[in-house]
């Protein structure tokens, strides 16, 4: 036996609606999302004592990953980490990559809680790094004594990615306060925006001041632009 094959249990609903912009690991931003579990797994019962955890593992598919099923058939032994800029070439396996034999995501996220909405069943948890529609195949709870290893060492990624100042410009800043005014935007979604951007989502080979990237949150689409040390969200937001 050389495949095998599981079922989907649920869909991710995350304010990440494209790849760029996620955070590139997970518990880095604190921000709310949901699953919604499809029958047979949406029995509460299934949930019972799931409360008594803190934080779970969730199993997902990279299910947007167009490059994966273009060369389905061919195997990549090496891949481009980003936090080697883009360039150094390391063995998949020795990485987190997107491009792997079997396109599967693992992420530790904090649960919040298990509730009914209408006949749907949810579980909501911050700090998830998927993209919105993420098919997720498992959830286990993450036990603190065996999971959590003190004295590991994680090569490259050794430390956290540092964090910059993130400011408004004039006319970012009269948006903000006008979707604020108007209830279409919280202040909790522009902390959530905020802390998203202090990682700096720009790929890790680009370094030019002037650019101008574009991100879409939840149903904003954010300008902004990437300087030395602080990110500068440089036009207005645009509510789609």
């Amino acid at each position: 036996m050389t495949e095998l094959s599981f079922p989907i249990i649920g869909f991710m609903h995350s304010p990440y609606r494209e790849k760029f912009g996620i955070p590139r690991q997970p518990n880095l931003v604190d921000v709310e999302s949901y699953i919604e579990f499809v029958a047979p797994y949406h029995d509460i019962l299934a949930f019972e004592g799931i409360e008594q955890f803190s934080h779970l593992w969730i199993l997902w598919n990279f299910h947007a990953n167009k490059q994966q099923k273009e060369h389905e058939n061919k195997f990549r032994a090496q891949v481009r980490p980003p936090r080697l800029g883009g360039n150094a070439k390391i063995g998949v396996f020795a990485t987190r990559s997107m491009y792997r034999p079997s396109p599967i995501g693992l992420s530790v996220v904090r649960f919040k809680q298990v509730k009914k909405v209408g006949k749907a069943l949810r579980l909501y948890v911050t700090g998830s790094d998927l993209l919105d529609g993420t098919p997720i195949l498992d959830i286990k709870p993450y036990i603190q004594y065996s999971d959590a290893i003190m004295d590991a060492q994680s090569a490259y990624a050794e430390n956290a990615p540092v964090k910059k100042q993130v400011l408004w410009s004039e006319h970012a800043e009269q948006s903000k306060n006008d979707l604020l005014q108007s209830k279409k935007m919280t202040e909790q979604m522009i902390h959530e925006i905020e802390e998203v951007l202090s990682f700096d989502p720009s790929p890790a080979y680009q370094h030019d001041e002037e650019r101008i990237y574009g991100m879409s949150f939840d149903r904003f689409n954010i300008s902004f632009m990437i300087k030395t040390e602080i990110i500068i969200i440089e036009i207005k937001i645009t509510d789609k």
